[in-house]
């Protein structure tokens, strides 16, 4: 990287600009002198080893530790915070919270006394506040000891979505497109019409400009985990399950996010799940016990599935890697190989895998950035290391390759792990020299310390970035089935007949608002009258949002796909419990009757977030599409043909529950490490994995109609 020799615009709060050589510099530790970690004009590299040797232990423990950090506008005791209720400073007892896995204190003392300085931004308040906050933040930094700044680090942003702890922190503030599934359905129906993915890079590089502007700075995002399990319950975090397109989409997520280099406007990603969280064992997440397993059943898979948008990511420069809570499970996988040599499983997380960190993923894919754990691996998912302690937990992630320790503020146990000569100083210091050399790219100890909060509140609401995210809403919508063209709802098809509206989801009091929101949203569009009185009506739209599982919980038994009210299942354990995954489907059953009785048509959406079986409602409709937490508006628009069907299925919807059952011994009938589209090659003859629709239609990768 050449020196920089160009003067930054350089602002302090709390300490002075020293002039040398006529240039200006800040003095971030009071000295009067030009230390190399103050010189703007050297690499960052060269500022990060000479910082790092200025830097006490408790300094270097307190870098290497990142943790979730409220607002002070989520604190509702406003006399716990302080700089105006800008920065929250309660104190949270061990285990009051999920995130007190020891004890948190306040904002200030956090930085000054425990010199912690990456911070997760879970909290969903304006871009004005968020940039406030950010600048208060460092503002504290910058009168500490040696100035050091905080990095904000967040969960996605920029898509529409319930809100999911770690996954949907915050929605709705920032340019809103799709789910992640959706635009990899948009993008995917642009390739099959002989386009590119550009929708990626223009989503990443509107992204950009927002984080920039507010100051967050880092991206626990995105996903480039090939979704082969269909259980998974993050499946919808995911583009899908066609490696190739994922790898695609992971490189333009980086050009775009970080710019062809990481510098001064890039917003650093940390590309999650190294080696990849889609092979799972039925389903069960690693985030509890249940499912703290990869399988990898099938030769070759982790090598053709999983790993190479991995690769592709390294290619393209993502600054760090999160490895997935998950243990290869022995028993229960075929040998796989990485470019020719077998891969030795030990039977740890791969945060803990020295193995897959150093020799897959520095050695062979040539990884240069830091490694990032994935939040509670010295607590709650220490998998494989259960019965060590936190300080011996540190020690063996950190000497795996780990350097920054997620959701945790736990510098006892880090700090007593080094003193007691299990981890060595080299490497405390090269994980420091790593993480520190971000922050110096970043441009975070010079003239981008500090954003404007107004710039930050204008560039969000920038009206052409909410447009384009509202296209991708358009093209993301699949249609799956249309019978006897009952699509597109035209006004003159339409010619003054009744449309009934109403939205499905698990619980109905959520059903109840989405339903007005769909009514007020089809209104808008004007054109066709609605009744609220389905038994007038010529159409009916329903609108099916379905969920299943918990991201926190594991389900008693395997988790449900199919569309099911009160569905009696079998758990693990022999009992019988009931589940739903969509309420009132007798309901819906009555209103489909309703209609085709007069001779009406029945359009049925339904959100894809997790591959759903969709025998129990797919015959009763005419017409079935899909979203994927997509906006009804755009929904409505390519029924009523106001736009055309882009979008394709990013996955595979399975047939039935037989091509997904589970036996005696745990082992599905179709592979868990395999996507949709190739599991055919590993089943019996004369089965096939995708679901067949009532026209005959296959509901597989890439499948998606038009008009």
């Amino acid at each position: 990287m050449e020196n920089n020799q160009k003067q930054p615009n350089l602002e302090v709060k709390v300490k002075n600009i020293i002039e040398v050589d006529g240039l200006k510099f800040k003095d971030l530790n009071n000295s009067g002198k030009l230390e190399p970690y103050k010189d703007w004009r050297l690499s960052p590299k060269e500022r990060a080893e000479n910082l790092v040797s200025l830097m006490n232990l408790d300094e270097k423990v307190g870098m290497m530790l990142i943790n979730t950090r409220k607002m002070g506008l989520s604190q509702e005791d406003k006399s716990k915070t302080s700089h105006d209720g800008v920065l929250d400073e309660a104190i949270v007892e061990k285990g009051e919270s999920i995130f007190a896995t020891s004890k948190v204190y306040g904002t200030t003392h956090t930085i000054e006394n425990r010199h912690i300085r990456h911070f997760i931004h879970r909290d969903n308040f304006s871009p004005a506040e968020m940039a406030e906050w950010i600048n208060t933040m460092n503002e504290l930094c910058e009168g500490t000891r040696l100035g050091i700044p905080c990095l904000i680090a967040s969960n996605s942003r920029n898509e529409n979505g319930e809100s999911i702890f770690g996954m949907n922190d915050a929605v709705g503030i920032f340019s809103t497109w799709p789910g992640t599934l959706g635009l990899a359905a948009a993008a995917k129906g642009d390739i099959k019409n002989g386009g590119d993915a550009s929708l990626i890079s223009e989503f990443a590089k509107i992204a950009r400009d927002e984080w920039d502007a507010v100051g967050i700075r880092k991206g626990y995002m995105y996903m480039a985990d090939t979704a082969t399990d269909p259980r998974w319950q993050r499946t919808y975090g995911t583009f899908g399950e066609d490696p190739e397109f994922i790898s695609d989409a992971i490189g333009r997520i980086i050009d775009e996010f970080q710019g062809k280099e990481l510098g001064k406007h890039s917003i650093a990603m940390t590309t999650k799940h190294f080696p990849g969280g889609g092979a799972r064992e039925n389903g069960f997440d690693p985030h509890y016990a249940e499912g703290k397993w990869n399988l990898y059943p099938t030769p070759g898979s982790l090598e053709d599935y999983h790993l190479p948008p991995f690769r592709a990511a390294v290619e393209h420069g993502t600054s760090s890697i999160m490895p997935y809570y998950s243990i290869p499970r022995i028993n229960k996988s075929a040998v796989q190989e990485f470019e020719g040599e077998d891969i030795p499983f030990e039977e740890v997380g791969f945060t803990f895998n020295h193995y897959f960190l150093q020799n897959i993923l520095r050695d062979k894919l040539g990884f240069k950035g830091y490694v990032n754990s994935d939040s509670g691996i010295v607590n709650k998912m220490a998998w494989g290391q259960e019965t060590k302690t936190e300080a011996e937990r540190f020690a063996k992630a950190i000497n795996a390759g780990t350097d920054l320790v997620a959701d945790t503020n736990d510098i006892e146990n880090l700090k007593k792990a080094i003193e007691s000569g299990w981890i060595s100083e080299k490497r405390i210091n090269e994980a420091n020299t790593r993480l520190l050399e971000e922050m110096f790219t970043l441009g975070l100890f010079d003239d981008r310390t500090y954003v404007s909060p107004q710039q930050a509140a204008e560039v969000v609401s920038t009206p052409a970035n909410w447009e384009a995210a509202y296209d991708a809403h358009k093209k993301s919508v699949t249609v799956l089935k249309n019978q006897n063209q009952t699509l597109p709802l035209t006004a003159e098809n339409l010619n003054n007949k009744k449309v009934y509206i109403e939205v499905f989801h698990k619980e109905q009091k959520i059903a109840d608002t989405y339903t007005e929101q769909a009514k007020k949203e089809w209104k808008e569009l004007g054109t066709i009258t609605l009744t609220e009185n389905h038994e007038e009506a010529d159409v009916a739209i329903l609108i099916l949002q379905p969920k299943s599982g918990n991201y926190f919980h594991a389900t008693p038994g395997l988790l449900e796909l199919e569309l099911v009210e009160n569905k009696t299942i079998k758990a693990l354990d022999g009992s019988e419990y009931q589940d739903t995954t969509v309420s009132g489907l007798e309901h819906l059953k009555e209103v489909c009757d309703s209609i085709h009785n007069r001779d009406g048509k029945v359009i049925i959406s339904v959100n894809i977030t997790l591959p759903w079986i969709l025998g129990n409602v797919e015959p009763l409709a005419d017409a079935v599409v899909a979203g994927y937490d997509t906006f009804f508006k755009p929904q409505f628009e390519v029924i009523t043909g106001k736009f055309q069907p882009v979008g394709v299925l990013p996955l595979t919807l399975p047939a039935s529950e037989a091509v997904i059952a589970v036996d005696e011994n745990g082992d599905c009938f179709s592979r868990n490490d395999v996507p949709g589209y190739d599991k055919d090659k590993y089943m019996p003859e004369g089965t096939s994995y995708a679901y067949k629709d009532s026209d005959g239609n296959v509901y597989k990768l890439g499948y998606g109609l038009t008009y």
